[in-house]
Parts: structure tokens; C-alpha cells; sequence
């Protein structure tokens, strides 16, 4: 896919910050005059520490219309929170995340409009168990946009068989293969009309026969314009549909680049180092 993309911006994001304040709790004895208390069992004292921990630090990122965008980093560099952000499933410190003209990040955004921007795809696939396949794509377009039933499990039919799960439209979650339940998970994802997708690892959970599958059906929405925005460490399906690589670590972003930049000539040793152990 190449490099290239044209379109004005479609995700904006300035400043993004994310602080998480964790808690710990230091017991140690306690002392009287300047001395530990000897002969005796000592009485403990309990303090409770704060610590904040930076989860986003003034993350600036642009994504145009129609860009796929992976994200790659290790484990605690912020990755899932950026997403989680943009979803507004967890709120920014501060900063701003924009999708078109609705200010994600502003407390009074009405939150079924984000969700009606933005799908999302989770490394679980959570999926009703009582609900077919059918019915866990069809819910949400019912509940939360009124849609009547019929216009609904239309609509469903449809995806699924986007998907490739046409044949499997009655089927209930147990019955399904993993692949397949992620593959329902952004058939359900779609059927809110998002203009952006954001897929959190979503082969992560899966044993490595059913991730092509769903590679296949994220490579099938980048080739139909789809804008996303994808945590994962699958080379294949970067190079195969991603426009641009961005690199993460401690919150920040540390280098963005072309595909094949990044994964022959980045800039960044942390870069190098991080690389050398998923290539």
C-alpha cells in the first residue's frame, strides 16, 4: 500500500496527556525517640504513598481520512490508553482529541456521538453469550440509535457477511471459533456506521491458525478507506496495509514514520532496539 495518503485530517490529537494516580501502602515500625522500639512487639505505622504515573505525555499525532496507522510499542508505553482516549473510555488529563469537528476530550461531547464515530475492537471480543451473531451486531444500532428490528437484522446479515460469517448468523459465541467471534466483534463495531476504527491488539487472544483471518477482514476495511488506528506487533499486516508506523514508550511518542522506514531505517536507537525483537 503505499505511503501516500491524500485527505484532509480526520483524528486530531494535541497535548494528550494521561496521568494515573497510584496508591501503595509502606508499613514499617514504629519508633520512639529517634530508636526502634526493642522488647517489645513494635506498633506499625501505615502511610499511604501517591505516585503519578504518565500514561500519555503530550502526545501531538494528526491521522488523515482514509490512513491506517499502526502502533507499535512495549508493554506500557501507552498504546491502549491512546485508543481508550479517542473513545473517550478513559477521560485526558489534559489536552484535546478531535474527530472531524467533535471535541472528544470536552466534558459536555455527547458521548453516543463518539460512539457513533468511533468503533472499537478489544483484545477480548466480549460478545453477549445469549445473544447469536445476529443479534450481539444487531443491539447496538437498536438500542442506542433507535433502529427498528428488521432495518437492524438487515443490516447485521450484511456485515457478517462482510466478514465472511454469512453462514454463521445463529450461531451463539461458544460455538464460534476465536477468529471467528473477533471477526463478529467488528462486524458489531461496524454496524454503528463509524467513520474511524480503533483495534486494540485484536489477534493477541488468538491462537496463530485464526489471526489471518482476521487480518484478512481489517485488510478488506483499509482497502475500502476505513480510517484506523491498530495496536499490534503483526508486521504482516502492517506492510500490507498500514501507511504509517508510530513508535511509543513511556507515554510518548518516540518516532513515526513510512512503513518501510521504520522497520528498515529508523531514526531512534530505543526504536532499534525495540524492533530487533518483533522483525
Amino acid at each position: 500500500m503505499s505511503d501516500k495518503v491524500s485527505g484532509q485530517v480526520k483524528v486530531r490529537i494535541e497535548d494528550a496527556t494521561k496521568v494515573f494516580d497510584v496508591y501503595r501502602v509502606e508499613t514499617r515500625a514504629a519508633v520512639e525517640g529517634g530508636r526502634r522500639l526493642f522488647g517489645r512487639a513494635p506498633r506499625e505505622q501505615r502511610e499511604v504513598l501517591r505516585t503519578q504515573i504518565y500514561a500519555l505525555n503530550k502526545v501531538c499525532l494528526s491521522v488523515h481520512r482514509g490512513e491506517v496507522v499502526l502502533i507499535i510499542g512495549p508493554s506500557g508505553s501507552g498504546k491502549s490508553t491512546l485508543l481508550r482516549c479517542i473513545n473517550r473510555l478513559e477521560t485526558l488529563t489534559s489536552g484535546d482529541i478531535w474527530i472531524d469537528a467533535i471535541n472528544v476530550s470536552e466534558r459536555g461531547t455527547d458521548i453516543r456521538k463518539v460512539r457513533e464515530e468511533v468503533g472499537m475492537v478489544f483484545q477480548s471480543f466480549n460478545l453477549f453469550p445469549h445473544l447469536d451473531a445476529l443479534g450481539n451486531v444487531a443491539l447496538a444500532p437498536m438500542v442506542v440509535k433507535g433502529m427498528d428490528r428488521r432495518q437492524a437484522h438487515e443490516r447485521a446479515r450484511a456485515l457478517l457477511g462482510r466478514v465472511g460469517l454469512a453462514d454463521k448468523v445463529n450461531t451463539f459465541p461458544g460455538q464460534l471459533s476465536g477468529g471467528q467471534q473477533q471477526r463478529v466483534a467488528i462486524a458489531r463495531a461496524l454496524a454503528m456506521d463509524p467513520h474511524v476504527m480503533l483495534f486494540d491488539e485484536p489477534t493477541s487472544a488468538l491462537d496463530p491458525e485464526m489471526i489471518k483471518e482476521v487480518l484478512d477482514a481489517m485488510l478488506a476495511l483499509a482497502r475500502e478507506g476505513m480510517t484506523m488506528l491498530v495496536v499490534s506487533h503483526e508486521m504482516g499486516f502492517a506492510r500490507a496495509a498500514a501507511n504509517r508506523v508510530i513508535f511509543m514508550d513511556e507515554g510518548e511518542i518516540v518516532e513515526q514514520g513510512p512503513v518501510s522506514k521504520m522497520f528498515n531505517h529508523p531514526d531512534q536507537e530505543r526504536t532499534r532496539r525495540f524492533l530487533k525483537h518483533i522483525l
